[in-house]
């Protein structure tokens, strides 16, 4: 006879299939996609999708996550009904499916009140889950329109965007569509402004040591923190 009193075992990636698919989304975005003729991204590319297999082939645990919203998540709708008319709209698909499972969160333990209404993030796959990894972080970051998120570096965490739906500017060097990846290396200081009327929904993909995965001490560089104290 079960005891009836014992905890059933924990599910496991492959008994997921909506997250399996979202998972095989990422990789053809990081399979596919050009690298530009750039060594470093095809490198980055590459690391990310070796990575992410070794993952899938483990069939991790998945974490019992607290689905959660913030402000921004009230556009989340309107960022995929344009990421799935656009470039990458699979992995768009792929996420409207997992879209009410989601964590959002800001990664600061102290965020601006201008940034708390038009930022947030999730976490798909990382050392807190839902599908847990160590050396590997997938998820999406969601801007309203007309935001800036200001100055800030990731140490030890080489960090790469691809955007989904939007366009967006970093360090206002250009304008990037969906289907656009950007690569910043560790320590890089980078800024992120959003079109006037859109949203803007990034994939992002971060490959470094467990240790920095786990506790990354996210923090905007002081110059700009003073600059969001007066909205953004």
């Amino acid at each position: 006879m079960m005891d009836g009193h014992r905890e059933s075992a924990p599910l496991r990636l492959m008994a997921c299939p909506d997250w399996v698919y979202l998972l095989r989304e990422f990789d053809i975005l990081y399979r596919d996609g050009s690298d530009g003729g750039s060594r470093a991204i095809r490198s980055h590319r590459k690391r990310v999708r070796d990575a992410l297999a070794r993952v899938v082939e483990g069939n991790p645990d998945m974490a019992g996550r607290q689905a959660a919203a913030k402000p921004v998540t009230a556009h989340l709708g309107r960022a995929l009904d344009i990421g799935e008319r656009g470039a990458v709209q699979g992995l768009a698909r792929a996420l409207s499916r997992v879209s009410g499972q989601l964590t959002w969160e800001y990664g600061y333990e102290k965020v601006p009140k201008a940034l708390a209404e038009k930022y947030a993030y999730c976490e798909v796959l990382g050392p807190r889950g839902p599908v847990l990894s160590e050396r590997l972080i997938l998820g999406f970051v969601l801007f309203a329109p007309k935001t800036t998120y200001p100055q800030h570096s990731h140490r030890e965490i080489e960090e790469s965007y691809v955007s989904v739906s939007g366009s967006w500017s970093e360090n206002d060097a250009a304008v990037y569509a969906p289907g656009s990846l950007i690569l910043n290396r560790p320590g890089h200081e980078h800024r992120i402004t959003t079109a006037d009327l859109a949203p803007c929904l990034l994939a992002y993909a971060w490959v470094g040591p467990p240790d920095m995965l786990s506790t990354p001490g996210m923090k905007l560089t002081a110059p700009r923190r003073a600059r969001m104290a007066e909205g953004i």
